[in-house]
């Protein structure tokens, strides 16, 4: 974690960054209170601010239709929370929108830093969480909690929701030695809503079967953080590939997904999986040694790809 990177105030102005998230392990598992690994991304949402005599959000272009309303309406949000500070603020992404890779919590976590800092009050990490819910409760109404706490925390870490409402048990994973990864896009994706909708009423059918899934996907992401912290990237990878198998088995993995799944490996892919919802299109991710070859092999061939790393030493 880089509190420079994530946070910059000068007179009258205020940058704060907030990276993207992956899944390596235990999606929609988290769901059902077991839990997942996740990590922070390179790249992520920067929000950018200036002094104002009114609290304003420049909503960038690319935002359309009923988008416009639902970022409004966010900030707006969280600007109430904050007090509405005298700030103008911009934003702009990296991220890729719409493929399970936390683009929404990273718009939440930048804009909550940037409120928070302009009136005055340090942005720590607890403060973050706390505005960036907010924003979160407004895109997803009940989030699950893991991209917005991983891209304000910038750690590795495992989540676990409670069953109660209890705060979600949280543990960092240290990592002894880089931890890289490739994601690949798949295309555009069926709305988050409709996959785990769907996913619900299987499970709700079969309910005993889908729970073993369930408790093995948990299992797998304690297992992966295990390896991490062993640096025993081979097991991880492993884990990835199980988990790619049980998440196709619920229904959640596609042709396309699979598709680039099998492509990641046989470039010499550790493991690979699917990241985040699944269904019809969405990212996957593989992990590498060094994913630069397979970045430039998979943009000759035209697929949309980008590599990063999640763990260890200098993140960012």
């Amino acid at each position: 974690m880089s509190a420079g990177r994530s946070f910059k105030h000068a007179t009258h102005t205020w940058v704060a960054f907030a990276p993207g998230k992956v899944i390596l392990l235990g999606e929609h598992a988290a769901v059902y209170g077991h839990p997942a690994l996740a990590g922070p991304l390179s790249l992520g949402v920067t929000a950018r601010g200036e002094e104002s005599s009114r609290c304003q959000l420049a909503i960038p272009s690319t935002v359309k239709g009923p988008g416009r309303a639902l970022l409004s309406r966010a900030f707006a949000r969280a600007a109430k929370v904050c007090g509405n500070p005298g700030v103008r603020v911009t934003l702009t992404s990296e991220l890729p929108v719409s493929m399970g890779l936390g683009s929404s919590a990273a718009v939440s976590v930048g804009l909550a830093r940037l409120l928070l800092g302009a009136r005055g009050e340090a942005p720590s990490v607890e403060r973050v969480l706390a505005v960036a819910l907010e924003l979160e409760r407004e895109f997803h109404g009940t989030p699950s909690g893991i991209d917005h706490t991983v891209s304000a925390r910038e750690e590795l870490l495992t989540f676990q929701k409670s069953s109660t409402d209890a705060r979600p048990k949280i543990r960092r994973v240290k990592s002894p030695r880089p931890l890289k990864v490739l994601l690949a896009l798949g295309g555009p994706r069926k709305s988050t809503r409709e996959t785990v909708a769907a996913l619900r009423a299987r499970q709700a059918r079969y309910g005993a079967r889908y729970d073993r899934l369930f408790r093995q996907m948990g299992q797998l992401a304690r297992e992966g953080a295990q390896a991490v912290e062993g640096g025993d990237l081979e097991a991880l990878g492993d884990a990835m590939n199980v988990n790619h198998g049980l998440l196709a088995a619920a229904g959640l993995s596609s042709p396309s997904l699979d598709g680039l799944v099998h492509q990641l490996r046989a470039m010499g892919a550790l493991g690979a999986k699917l990241t985040g919802a699944g269904g019809e299109g969405g990212a996957v991710v593989g992990l590498f040694y060094e994913p630069e070859p397979a970045v430039a092999k998979l943009t000759r061939l035209g697929v949309p790809c980008f590599s990063s790393q999640v763990a260890g030493p200098t993140v960012f």
